[in-house]
């Protein structure tokens, strides 16, 4: 079996992807040999996500379509990993008779026994949830690249209402920062030019001796040239520690993904999530003075149970007071197992549709006004890919997590820093003008 070929196929959040590339090191340590091409592989792979229903949705169409290879080829193993692995076990191998072994995040070691499990014909399910699994000790398959994940901490202990995190990732458990910091070298080492450092709610990292900014400064003083990112915050556990901490190094992005959810406290009481507008309010206002030029993101959720019209216009109002560069915008959907799933979901689906309507045309206007302030100034790019509309240009990002365009140029490079102009913005997209290769990052 060692010789066999595996495919997979990677949907929700960047923390799914870091999970792939722990898979993929522990198949490869295991002589498995990794595959892009689905229709050569002896298994089929897909690491899924269950925080919205869409996403649940998106994976059992795919399964319709993948029964079609395993009709031609009976022996083809068929895997679900990630989240919606553990929440819906029982349906995936009795109702999708074609799923041959179901994985959650906690047991992927476990992956090349249940594979062999599959191939003598029996299932395989593990979805056992930890209190102490990391997989610090696994080294994640890369490729070469410039921009690489690392998973600093597992699970979350917030338990907000509407989310399923806790009951498919389980309890908070966190890294040790020496292997985090071990992981940040080897991959400066390797060429690469920006790290994420995901967690689902990064703030409350801990290894018992360090805590998150301690943890950022760390990785900063790896390699100054190495962009160093983070996600996600929460509100009640950012401190003024991790914002000076980003205010001090010119490596560590001044960006930060900040959710609100909702501009109404009750909302946010009902969602259970142990903050104030006044006090997100006031977490906005301290960065901005701590970290000049620093750009917010957030998610917002359109109609949660028992929202009024009331509470919606607040919301409007949250986004007009902070103006933040970019959103994550959703429709609420029910999620079984959840503690909103037991409120009556009131607010009519014409009625959340025309809320998150309004509120994608705000953000998208204000993301707009503040683009358009951008032409004239001058900004650092690393540049990452070429354009997906034209070989004749670039793509890249700043440091505040902006994309920007720019003219294919002698002597740059996939990977560079590069200083730009920009002449032209739309409320997504910067287009820059080249300037000059930089050989150390500065934002």
């Amino acid at each position: 079996m060692n010789k066999n070929k595996v495919y997979i196929e990677t949907y929700g959040c960047q923390m799914n992807l870091a999970d792939t590339e722990v898979v993929m090191g522990i198949l490869n340590n295991k002589g498995y040999e990794l595959t892009k091409e689905i229709d050569s592989a002896d298994v089929v792979f897909l690491n899924t996500c269950s925080v919205r229903d869409n996403a649940e949705q998106r994976i059992h169409g795919r399964l319709g379509t993948i029964g079609t290879l395993k009709q031609k080829n009976p022996n083809l193993v068929i895997g679900i990993l990630g989240c919606m692995a553990e929440r819906l076990r029982e349906d995936l191998i009795d109702k999708q008779k074609m799923v041959d072994l179901v994985v959650g995040p906690d047991e992927y070691r476990r992956i090349p026994e249940f594979i062999d499990t599959a191939v003598a014909g029996e299932k395989g399910i593990g979805v056992k949830l930890s209190r102490t699994e990391t997989y610090e000790d696994i080294e994640p398959y890369r490729e070469e690249g410039l921009s690489a994940w690392i998973s600093v901490m597992r699970g979350c202990d917030k338990f907000c209402t509407y989310c399923v995190v806790p009951f498919t990732r389980g309890r908070e458990r966190s890294s040790k920062m020496e292997s985090i910091v071990e992981e940040v070298r080897r991959l400066s080492e390797k060429g690469f030019r920006e790290v994420t450092l995901l967690g689902q709610n990064v703030n409350s990292y801990s290894d018992g001796e360090n805590d998150f900014a301690d943890l950022l400064v760390a990785c900063a003083e790896v390699d100054k040239n190495l962009r160093i990112r983070f996600t996600t915050s929460h509100p009640q556990d950012l401190s003024d520690k991790l914002l000076y901490a980003i205010s001090e190094h010119d490596n560590l992005c001044n960006y930060i993904h900040l959710p609100v959810q909702s501009g109404s406290d009750r909302v946010l009481l009902e969602m259970n999530r142990t903050y104030t507008i006044e006090h997100y309010l006031g977490i906005i206002e301290r960065a901005r003075k701590i970290i000049p030029g620093v750009t917010f993101s957030t998610d917002i959720i359109a109609g949660f149970p028992t929202e009024t019209e009331e509470e919606h216009k607040m919301t409007l109002d949250v986004m007009a007071k902070v103006r933040y560069d970019g959103a994550y915008m959703f429709k609420y959907s029910p999620r079984e197992g959840t503690r909103a799933f037991k409120m009556a979901d009131d607010v009519p689906e014409d009625v959340k549709s025309r809320r998150l309507t309004e509120i994608i045309d705000q953000q998208q206007k204000i993301a707009y006004e503040i683009n358009q302030k951008l032409i004239g100034t001058e900004d650092i790019v690393l540049i990452e890919n070429l354009s997906k509309k034209s070989d004749q240009f670039y793509s890249g990002r700043t440091g505040t997590n902006k994309i920007v365009i720019l003219p294919v140029a002698e002597n740059v490079q996939i990977g560079d820093y590069v200083k730009v102009k920009i002449y032209k913005a739309t409320s997504a997209t910067l287009f820059g003008e080249f300037l000059e290769i930089t050989d150390v990052y500065k934002r």
